[in-house]
């Protein structure tokens, strides 16, 4: 660092922000201190008199870059007492620097840097004192803290949108005059009945006993048919209402842009309180009217709400874009955790799916909060049954070798189904998008909703909820299940002897129709209903899809193993006469198969699938069955849901899955072309009307720094934001700034400088900005934005600058080199 002379009372900031002021410039034997100057390299300060030059170590204090206040007195050389030199430094920076506008891209590597430097000046103050130390303690700990209240919190909402769900949902069939806030099952709980004739039972009173009518015959199914319809119609446009008027952002599954915040980039509001308010009671409406909808994707968005506003608690997240994303990847795992019932699979799910920065330190944090968010939830319990998972098997049967082949082709049917239906709603979406329909989202909602309504009721498949068909086509045939999925020619004379093989009787059959027809409508439903502005998710209707499939499969295998169980597909297995064949595993293995298909996930997709019924000896199916959906999806379609809806909402995404296969050079990406002029700063020769008039000219997110205009030779990068603020801040605070002032970057005032008081800008400069050659391959380029989660690099040639690449010039051109339109990246 140069030494800055100091004459006499002098007050002059130096390198850094420090104004010095050296008292007692004559001294008391008549000598004259002639200069001061201070390296904050070794904290050595010179001080020169007319006499002397003595040089004494003095200490310093530094907080974060700048040094804040140095003291010190003693005697110089001849006996002569110094009495003292104060530096004073403004270790307040600039206010509102290193935050980021709506719709930018953080930039990972000065956030991560500027945590460091933080992270290196607790440590530095840990030895000064015992309140320095609970200071350094309490950094370390915080992220443990606030990962714990993330878990905390998402469990305990979680807990209430159950509960609130499914009281909810039964509330289109009737209600419960004893206590109104039960459920149907709650209701139930206390009667002394051994069969409830469809789940009800005398304490619970269906919508037409309510309007004194009988349980059956045809002016009650009327009526129950008009309440239910009503009640779908009040939930779904109280949920559109809602968030069309308090919080647009709640609409949707929120996966694709918390994968997108997740990357990098800022969406004001997305996370904040009033979308994660409307986002918790709206999934609560829209599961109730009935749509075909889960509430699992927006859990995630839940959690991630939660772990945004708990993060500005601790400032070093709060205040730092790039930690806070370590904080949001462990939320999203709690979401999931409380979706399913599946930490495990909530750690997977965020790994796999939705991070992008995700550090080992980030994967414990993560475990750490799925864990408590499972815990909570699971001592609330708001399923009422001892596990705290969604659709609990209870069968335990090996599966046979030969099996494998059924549970593959389920995997390819699984893998179809979900390109048909990716494709569909993306088409449905885009022409949402252009048309007239997408001014009407209100309305929209309302019409889905009562066709639902009407298709849907009359199926008892369809009509009743997602989860509880889910759980039903996932379950065994037992004495207690009368359903007429189960109605096969058995005798029960013993409840614990083994369910032996028996003939499909006509109730099956019926059941299989109904499926059938069940599939085709929650398939075309599910198409309308993803992506409508009410919370949706895409979980569970993709998994109701799968198992409905998996079931007609397994009812058939099990009718061949009937009919023919000596053949040596079956190799002796089915020959004892119990029954070898469980169709509710093929339900299993189907759901699977078709959220693979859907989301392309594999890993956490089986974890989860496990977790879910757990069926521990179920993983080798369920992973057959997950890598032939996820080839079949690839083959016959590039992205998943997510990524899909991602383009198609133009957010500035790079994938990190995908190759890049191009050999442009970054020559050819970056801005201005050769022949345009690029937009710099010079060192030390603008005025600030000269910014100002740059910055009114362009748009550019921020300007490289060069030596001169002649020699292009790089100082460093400074950012469109932090200009303006600074300019504004010291217009405000220091006098003598005007339009001719000099605006400087380095520490040197030019000789020739002659005039007001020049503006050192020189803090805000980015001394060391990621550079590249103008013949660097794009493949290297693109890796480096993905991998160093940059904002920007600029490039040179002879270490002359010639431009810069943006992220979003990045993805333009991946976009132009596989023949789409580069102009649908819509966001800086």
């Amino acid at each position: 660092m140069e030494k800055d002379p100091l004459r006499g009372n002098a007050s002059i900031p130096m390198s850094f922000p420090a104004s010095y002021q050296a008292v007692g410039d004559q001294l008391e034997n008549g000598q004259q201190i002639r200069s001061v100057s201070l390296s904050s390299d070794d904290d050595m300060i010179d001080i020169t008199t007319t006499g002397t030059t003595t040089e004494h170590s003095i200490h310093g204090e530094e907080q974060g870059s700048h040094l804040t206040s140095i003291k010190y007195s003693g005697h110089l050389g001849g006996g002569v007492q110094f009495i003292g030199l104060q530096v004073s430094g403004d270790s307040d920076d600039i206010p509102g620097i290193g935050q980021y506008d709506d719709f930018h891209t953080i930039d990972w590597q000065r956030d991560i840097a500027r945590d460091r430097m933080r992270h290196r000046y607790i440590i530095k103050k840990k030895q000064d004192s015992i309140c320095d130390l609970i200071k350094g303690a309490h950094d370390a700990w915080s992220g443990w803290v606030c990962v714990l209240f993330v878990g905390l919190v998402t469990g305990v909402v979680a807990g209430v949108i159950d509960i609130g769900a499914s009281w909810m949902s039964d509330l289109k069939y009737g209600i419960c005059p004893e206590a109104f806030w039960l459920n149907r099952e709650q209701c139930c709980w206390s009667s002394n009945e051994t069969t409830f004739d469809n789940g009800n039972c005398s304490q619970w009173w269906t919508w037409p006993e309510v309007l004194r009518q009988s349980r059956e015959g045809v002016g009650p199914y009327i009526i129950s048919y008009l309440v239910y319809i009503v009640w779908a119609l009040i939930f779904a446009a109280l949920a559109a209402a809602l968030v069309r008027m308090f919080a647009p952002y709640a609409c949707g599954s929120g996966i694709p842009e918390i994968k997108t915040i997740l990357s990098g980039f800022i969406i004001r509001g997305y996370l904040g309180k009033w979308t994660l308010i409307i986002k918790s009671v709206g999934i609560m409406l829209s599961v109730s009217a009935g749509l075909s909808l889960g509430k699992e994707g927006p859990m995630v968005h839940i959690a991630c709400c939660i772990g945004n506003i708990l993060s500005y608690l601790f400032p070093k997240y709060g205040r730092n874009e790039a930690k806070k994303r370590e904080i949001l990847s462990a939320a999203a795992a709690a979401g999931v955790s409380v979706a399913f019932g599946s930490p495990i699979g909530g750690v997977l799910f965020s790994l796999e799916e939705v991070s992008y920065y995700f550090p080992l330190k980030t994967l414990w944090r993560s475990f750490f909060c799925a864990l408590v968010a499972a815990f909570i939830l699971r001592s609330i319990n708001p399923f009422g049954n001892e596990h705290s998972v969604l659709f609990y098997v209870e069968y335990n049967k090996p599966w046979i070798f030969f099996e494998l082949v059924p549970f593959v082709a389920l995997g390819i049917m699984g893998g179809v189904v979900a390109t048909i239906f990716i494709k569909a709603n993306l088409y449905w979406c885009r022409y949402r998008k252009v048309s007239k329909l997408g001014q009407y989202p209100v309305t929209e909602v309302l019409v889905i909703a009562v066709i639902t309504a009407v298709i849907a009721y009359p199926n008892p498949y369809t009509r009743m909820n997602t989860s509880q068909l889910i759980f039903l086509l996932f379950s065994q045939c037992g004495v207690s299940n009368s359903d007429n999925l189960c109605d096969y020619n058995r005798n029960f004379t013993d409840v614990n002897s083994a369910i032996e093989k028996a003939a499909a009787g006509p109730g099956v059959y019926k059941a299989v129709w109904l499926l059938v027809l069940a599939l085709i409508f929650k398939l075309v439903a599910t198409i309308f209903t993803f992506g409508f502005k009410a919370p949706c998710g895409l979980f569970i209707p993709s998994l109701c899809l799968g198992a409905i499939m998996g079931r007609i499969v397994g009812i058939g295998m099990e009718q061949l193993a009937y009919n023919y169980p000596h053949i040596w597909l079956f190799s002796g297995e089915c020959s004892t006469g119990d029954d070898c064949i469980t169709p509710g595993l093929y339900a299993m293995v189907g759901a699977a198969a078709v959220l693979g298909g859907v989301t392309r996930m594999t890993v956490s997709l089986v974890v989860i699938m496990f977790e879910l019924t757990g069926g521990v000896r179920y993983i080798v199916p369920l992973m057959a069955a997950a890598m032939a959906s996820k080839w079949v999806g690839d083959a016959l379609g590039r992205q998943g849901i997510y990524d899909a809806h991602i383009e198609l909402n133009g957010y500035p995404f790079l994938d990190s899955k995908e190759e890049f296969a191009h050999t442009s050079l970054a020559a050819d990406v970056m801005q201005p072309k050769h022949s345009e002029p690029l937009s710099v700063l010079t060192q030390d020769s603008m005025t600030v009307d000269d910014v100002e008039i740059l910055l009114k000219e362009t748009e550019h997110n921020g300007f490289p720094v060069v030596v001169s205009r002649e020699s292009q030779y790089l100082v460093g990068f400074v950012l469109r934001r932090d200009l303006n603020l600074a300019i504004a801040n010291a217009k405000r605070t220091l006098e003598g700034i005007c339009g001719q002032s000099l605006v400087l970057f380095v520490n040197s005032v030019p000789p020739q400088a002659s005039g007001p008081p020049p503006l050192k800008l020189k803090k805000i400069l980015d001394m060391a900005p990621i550079t590249m050659t103008d013949q660097t391959p794009m493949e290297t380029v693109v890796d480096m934005f993905r991998k160093l989660g940059l904002r920007q690099t600029l490039v040179t040639h002879n270490g002359r600058l010639l431009g810069v690449i943006t992220k979003k010039d990045v993805l333009r051109h991946v976009k132009q080199m596989d023949n789409e339109d580069p102009n649908s990246v819509l966001f800086n």
